[in-house]
């Protein structure tokens, strides 16, 4: 018997992306597919959208707001299928994605693995995404590729992986209190809770950039404390598993990496991410940055130049804002002239 698939989107203020989402989904060859979409209190059109898709077959969850995390709980404990697709309601699956990926699950055996595949971003179509190759495309084992994505600053995107749910089962619910990096966490957690990764060539997804309304772009205090807890939690799972020098030196890097981040922000948890990159044995990377802060960081060190640099952004931004707040008073007058 062909296994069900339950691919499961978490839908907030979407409204300008999810029909192209939905519609990725319902265009899957691989065609015994549950599609639930949880609608996390959104204030625009997005539920009136993805209500107009039940006759073909979508269930629709309405909730209050709660967060990503808590949909995609609500959607997990509401799905019937034997593998998870999770899928953000502004980004995209191809085709053939999950029956590429399924093909990999072609024993008992491979049940304990999760599966992989290409993504690439994208910023208003499909068509821009650029497919590059990284390390860690490739079968890996959960400590190696955690090590070589934390080392090398790599990531997957939740569309890019398909999960056998007694995995997802056994690495537990996502955690609710974090917003910024909530996927880090979880499927660090699914990684660990699996024997390794099985990665799927030609399995694309698609990851929308350039979205204001994502979490990924948020730089609020509530994000940061997210930040910081996600690593602070993932490096003590992976520790769990292997304390070497070697994931030693990862999990310091992804505390430096922070302090790179956030600078000149947060100082308390900076001090705190400080102290866990000493801790662990320190590490070695040094910050990086755009065409900009290279040339600032050559000539007043990387500190100073984090610091012009978030003034340049901040005065771009308030400008832009006075901009919207001209055009609309320009509006009103000639509406009531």
């Amino acid at each position: 018997m062909e296994p069900l698939v339950s691919i499961i989107i978490p839908c907030y203020n979407a409204a300008s992306w999810i029909g192209e989402t939905l519609e990725s989904a319902l265009n899957q060859t691989w065609k015994n597919t549950e599609i639930i979409v949880v609608d996390d209190g959104s204030t625009d059109a997005s539920l009136e959208i993805t209500k107009k898709f039940i006759f073909r077959g979508i269930k629709v969850i309405s909730q209050t707001n709660r967060g990503a995390s808590a949909a995609r709980n609500r959607g997990f404990q509401e799905s019937q299928g034997g593998f998870i697709q999770y899928l953000d309601a502004d980004d995209l699956l191809a085709p053939d994605k999950i029956e590429r990926q399924l093909k990999i699950f072609n024993s008992t055996d491979n049940l304990e693995y999760i599966a992989s595949g290409e993504w690439a971003r994208f910023y208003q179509k499909p068509q821009e995404a650029l497919f590059l190759a990284q390390s860690i495309w490739q079968d890996m084992s959960p400590v190696d590729l955690l090590v070589e994505a934390w080392e090398n600053h790599l990531m997957m995107h939740p569309a890019a992986w398909l999960v056998p749910k007694q995995i997802a089962e056994k690495a537990g619910l996502w955690n609710e209190s974090l917003s910024l990096n909530d996927d880090g966490e979880y499927f660090c957690r699914v990684l660990l809770a699996s024997k390794g990764v099985k990665f799927c060539q030609g399995a694309k997804s698609y990851y929308r950039s350039g979205n204001t309304n994502s979490l990924s772009g948020s730089k609020s205090r509530r994000a940061w404390e997210s930040a910081f807890l996600s690593s602070e939690i993932g490096t003590t799972n992976l520790l769990a598993r292997e304390d070497s020098p070697t994931t030693r030196h990862a999990c310091a890097t992804v505390f430096q990496r922070f302090i790179y981040e956030v600078y000149p922000d947060v100082p308390d948890l900076r001090k705190k991410a400080e102290t866990k990159v000493q801790q662990f044995g320190g590490s070695d990377i040094k910050p990086i940055g755009g065409p900009m802060f290279k040339l600032l960081s050559t000539f007043l060190g990387w500190k100073l130049a984090k610091k012009v640099q978030k003034q340049v952004y901040e005065y771009g931004y308030a400008k832009a804002a006075l901009g919207w707040r001209i055009a609309r008073f320009r509006e009103r007058i000639m509406f009531n002239s």
